[in-house]
């Protein structure tokens, strides 16, 4: 269970707002009144890149972290807790520079949740052998006002957040850049891209899901009606249904876990709703980070299988430590958000008689806080997809064939351009473009390297000679897919 929480608590590292702009134009860097750099009397005019960073005002080193060819520092940047009203307080937001010269495209990175402290390359930043900058997302601490207004706390509000270190950065980082982000990151960049348009010179977005009608949800079940083979699903849904028919045994096994571990259930209500929503999410959790062979893994015959069998099987899958509130927690941000903006999925269970399931899928307001007022905006998502289908330029979307969250996806319609989604076969959460066809796959990297402006006159030629420019590092570009709650992009 400890190593269930553990995986909760790690950022999982993926591959690697109806406003206007002039809104946020008030929000430029120069814009907070009392921040200072600290450069300790150094000079923008130094060609040392960490007094060139500690230059701009509102920066402030966290730590250097040495790393062979690169620089690698952590910051923390002064942020408005409020970018319509910056006089009304800021809050430090903590990013990243993986710098590699100034003379080469940055990429910007964001997860959409935690920022992670570590040396990391994205797959676009290995592509185009480059820079780059990562963010982490607003209200995950320690990126956290004090007191929190989490009305704050919205997609616009994060766009310019991004803008407002781009316009900073930019300064020094000349070159082109591009956004990107795995999953909620990928979501995040997208509705940067929509709110800022004129920032990016490309954006690569992957598995980011894409509700556009909140209680229009039969998507997921068409997807989980053919995902695999039938021998893996009906394995899945066995053990899932099972699980539910000895709610009993495992429920008493759940308490003394629950006992020794410390855990309470206080935000979801009750250790019954929290198991119901670990055992609901075992199939979902299943494809979202795990790939058709590993069906080898699941108990074959679910009726004769032990307690013990279930419940390894329920908690390697979905981790029963996910719906306490020492789980939720550190995720209260990202329910909040899909409770006013982004939306979240409810799916059937066919395969379940309706005695068995007592709440189905619980709603994100169940997950936060009830001292924490919700309420949701059902244009936001609307207006981020008409956008990307009417406008979207230089953006690229890459999917998982078997990841449930590419189930509602960003499409796109006649006036995007220069612009693709493209599905990596047989893959999961964790898709990339080194996972795409071949051609799919060249023609990819082919207009990174381009919107990038450092595609070779061979590539310009003829893409499908595209290849990444940076050697493979196997520290650098470990795709870290930690296991984390499954109903959570």
């Amino acid at each position: 269970m400890r190593k269930a929480l553990r995986w909760l608590l790690a950022l999982a590292v993926l591959i690697g707002t109806v406003s206007t702009a002039g809104a946020a134009t008030a929000a430029q860097p120069e814009a907070i009144s009392g921040t200072k750099s600290s450069t300790s009397g150094t000079s923008t005019a130094s060609s040392d890149i960490k007094d060139q960073l500690l230059a701009i005002p509102g920066m402030s080193l966290i730590q250097e972290k040495p790393y062979t060819g690169y620089r690698y520092f952590v910051l923390n940047y002064t942020q408005p807790i409020d970018h319509r009203r910056p006089s009304k307080g800021t809050f430090q937001q903590r990013i990243t520079v993986l710098h590699k010269d100034v003379s080469r495209p940055t990429v910007f990175f964001t997860s959409g949740y935690f920022v992670n402290t570590n040396p990391s390359r994205s797959e676009p930043t290995r592509i185009v052998d480059g820079n780059q900058v990562s963010l982490e997302y607003r209200f995950f601490t320690p990126s956290r006002p004090d007191p929190a207004d989490w009305s704050k706390l919205d997609i616009w509000q994060a766009a310019s957040d991004q803008h407002r270190v781009f316009s900073a950065l930019k300064k020094i980082y000349t070159k082109k850049w591009l956004s990107t982000g795995g999953s909620k990151g990928g979501m995040t960049a997208t509705y940067y891209e929509r709110f800022y348009p004129r920032d990016m010179d490309g954006v690569v977005a992957y598995v980011a899901p894409n509700d556009v009608v909140n209680k229009e949800d039969s998507a997921y079940d068409r997807f989980f009606a053919k995902v695999g083979t039938k021998e893996c699903r009906d394995r899945l849904n066995a053990v899932q249904r099972e699980a539910l028919v000895r709610r009993k045994p495992l429920e008493k096994k759940y308490a003394e876990v629950a006992a020794a571990e410390g855990f309470t259930f206080d935000t979801i209500g009750s250790l019954d709703r929290a198991y119901e929503a670990v055992v609901l999410d075992y199939v979902w959790g299943f494809w979202q980070y795990s790939l058709l062979a590993d069906c080898e893994s699941i108990p074959a015959d679910a009726k004769n299988a032990t307690d013990d069998d279930i419940w390894t099987s329920i908690d390697t899958i979905s981790g029963f430590s996910f719906y306490t509130d020492q789980g939720l927690e550190p995720y209260t941000p990202y329910y909040y958000q899909a409770g006013t903006q982004l939306g979240a999925p409810t799916i059937k269970f066919p395969h379940i008689e309706k005695k068995y399931v007592r709440y189905g899928y619980q709603p994100p307001r169940n997950f936060v806080p009830r001292d924490i007022s919700m309420k949701f905006q059902p244009r936001a998502m609307r207006d981020v997809d008409n956008w990307v289908q009417h406008r979207a330029q230089h953006m690229l979307f890459v999917y998982g064939q078997n990841d449930p969250w590419g189930a509602e996806r960003f499409r796109l319609g006649k006036g995007a351009k220069d612009s693709y989604v493209f599905t990596a076969p047989g893959l999961n959460h964790g898709a990339n473009v080194a996972g795409l066809v071949p051609e799919q796959k060249t023609l990819a990297t082919a207009r990174i390297l381009e919107w990038a402006g450092v595609a070779s006159t061979a590539v310009q030629s003829n893409p499908s000679v595209a290849k990444p420019l940076a050697t493979y590092d196997a520290r650098l570009d470990k795709r870290n897919l930690e296991r984390e709650p499954t109903l959570r992009p």
